[in-house]
């Protein structure tokens, strides 16, 4: 039996569905590799399961922090590591499954910068530039810089930042580094399936769930948060449709506006999404739509790894 059994994908693929389903067939637990899911009163914007949608499965990685707290791919690794092996000792099966590819690509390969690869003084001054001058200044230096991990993370400001703080420090490029340590053995026997949809069907299901989101009540919800008062930089405040939403509970944007920008901001991310997976090695990537159910897609999956032991 495998060591771990990833599931990720694009948002709106169905993810966490079809893990859930595999969890059910395998004995599995999953635990969530999804940035934003850890914060407490993120429900409806992060598309949690709710408790009677998870018929019985531990699921874990979610709700363990307040929204002001700071989150960060080196916390997941060690959380998730504890994690695998307590599932492990169980008998159980650990199933991860989320969108945050660097995460799950931490847990294989590794995370963090060694000595002299990261400046906290540096990472300000980048921070700063680009609260001065905008996010796009600091996009077209890393486009000059790294081209590669610009594709990989433009409108994503912590990513940018980091990246031009390893290639200032080092001189070295990002991207060269992981693709270095993408080289390496990975730390577990693991299957890693990417679910997939025809890029039409997908961007339709997004506009679809961001709308049913709106009717669920995401803009109390994002109310509810702003009301907390966090800092403008808390990691929480950076999540798809909520720093939407809050420009327009500060009178910057009309809502339908905001709905807007969150739908297409979506769409967006989620191509940045699949870009990524599809540049991880040995990833087993399954159309979603040949499948008439999250059961069935489960059922191919488990065929695969049965195959693979």
């Amino acid at each position: 039996m495998k060591e771990l059994v990833i599931v990720s994908g694009p948002t709106a693929a169905g993810k966490s569905s079809a893990a859930l389903e595999l969890a059910l067939m395998m004995g599995g637990e999953i635990i969530s590799a999804d940035s934003m899911q850890v914060y407490r009163g993120m429900d409806i914007g992060t598309a949690k399961l709710k408790r009677e949608e998870m018929k019985g499965i531990p699921h874990h990685m979610i709700d363990i922090l307040d929204p002001g707290e700071d989150f960060n791919v080196a916390v997941f690794k060690e959380k998730a590591d504890d994690l695998i092996g307590q599932i492990r000792d169980r008998g159980r099966v650990p199933i991860m499954t989320g969108g945050t590819g660097f995460y799950i690509r931490a847990v294989l390969y590794g995370a963090g910068f060694n000595e002299g690869e990261t400046d906290e003084g540096v990472r300000l001054r980048l921070e700063e530039t680009a609260k001065e001058k905008g996010i796009s200044f600091l996009e077209d230096r890393l486009k000059t810089e790294d081209p590669v991990s610009f594709e990989k993370y433009r409108g994503n400001l912590k990513r940018i930042v980091r990246a031009l703080e390893y290639k200032e420090l080092t001189g070295e490029r990002l991207s060269e580094k992981n693709s270095r340590e993408l080289a390496e053995r990975p730390a577990y026997d693991a299957i890693h399936f990417c679910l997939t949809l025809p890029r039409d069907v997908l961007y339709e299901r997004i506009n679809l769930r961001v709308d049913r989101m709106m009717e669920e009540g995401l803009l109390e919800e994002v109310r509810q948060l702003k009301d907390l008062d966090l800092p403008k930089n808390a990691t929480a405040l950076q999540a798809l449709g909520y720093k939407q939403l809050f420009d327009c509970l500060d009178g910057k944007v009309s809502l339908e506006d905001a709905v807007k920008r969150i739908k297409t901001e979506t769409r967006h991310f989620a191509k940045r999404q699949f870009t990524w997976f599809k540049a991880q090695r040995d990833v087993v990537f399954l159309d979603r739509s040949s499948f008439k159910s999250d059961a069935e897609a489960a059922e191919r999956m488990k065929e695969i790894i049965d195959e693979s032991c």
